[in-house]
């Protein structure tokens, strides 16, 4: 990962790249890296920067510390609400957030250690992939703690990734998943030992990195669509990916037994 290092929101969202990959790292360690709103709001804007990025192929999220990926919200936030205004502005700050980052044409994936909850599971399942290490838990609690409740964007991402029985579990009994249950669900790709993770997210990232940005793309995009219920547009998305270099290509290099080499840079949002 290159050593160019970007803060946002006070030094607590930490921005890295290399070839392909961008790195986001959650940075409040000695607060389990709970959420500000000034750290979703750099999230949003990082995700507004990068939705036109065609040369970053693929988006990691993960916390500083090994302790948690983020352990919620930072209640302090909380003592500020004047009224219930307040409360419906937090939360579409949220959504906004989950949706960015689930819109993005990047892969992205989520790296859990230790802790996922609250805020943290919401990005962590606003992401495609999530990967995380032996021992770590993810869930809801908000009916132990704040008694708040979640915002239906938070909740339909959650029931993609665990399934609508899981979540109410995780909820309307605020017990926090084992990563076991959670990766026995489908929710997480792969579950590590902390001292493989590093080399588990490189090599994942790398992969991911190289493949047919046509495939990754169009699959995001018609999954969104058949989530919300709204057109596909497959056609488009048929002529885009069969039509470009990256397929032409791919074919020639099948038949010739050589690797396909695919462009950082195709575009089928245009």
């Amino acid at each position: 990962m290159s050593n160019d290092v970007t803060s946002h929101a006070d030094g607590t969202v930490l921005v890295s790249r290399s070839d392909r990959v961008c790195m986001v790292t959650l940075n409040r360690p000695d607060k389990l890296n709970a959420f500000t709103p000034a750290m979703f709001r750099a999230l949003e804007e990082l995700a507004g920067a990068l939705a036109t990025d065609s040369t970053t192929r693929v988006l990691v999220f993960r916390g500083a510390g090994g302790r948690a990926f983020a352990a919620g919200a930072d209640i302090g936030a909380f003592t500020t609400f004047d009224s219930t205004d307040d409360a419906v502005a937090y939360e579409a700050g949220i959504v906004r957030t989950v949706r960015a980052v689930q819109h993005l044409p990047q892969v992205t994936l989520a790296v859990i250690e230790g802790l996922a909850v609250g805020g943290g599971l919401a990005l962590a399942t606003a992401c495609d992939l999530r990967i995380a290490t032996t021992g770590s838990r993810v869930g809801y609690p908000i009916a132990a703690t704040l008694g708040n409740c979640l915002s239906d964007a938070v909740l339909e991402r959650c029931v993609a990734a665990f399934g609508e029985s899981l979540v109410r579990e995780m909820i309307l009994t605020a017990r926090l998943l084992d990563i076991g249950r959670a990766y026995a669900a489908g929710a997480v790709l792969q579950v590590v030992d902390p001292a493989e993770l590093d080399g588990a997210v490189t090599e994942l990232t790398e992969r991911m990195a190289h493949l047919s940005p046509g495939t990754q793309l169009s699959t995001k995009r018609i999954l969104d669509a058949l989530a919300a219920g709204t057109d596909t547009d497959n056609e488009r998305h048929i002529r885009k990916v069969y039509g470009s270099p990256d397929f032409s290509g791919a074919v020639r290099a099948f038949l010739a037994k050589e690797k396909p080499v695919f462009r950082a840079d195709l575009d089928l949002d245009s």
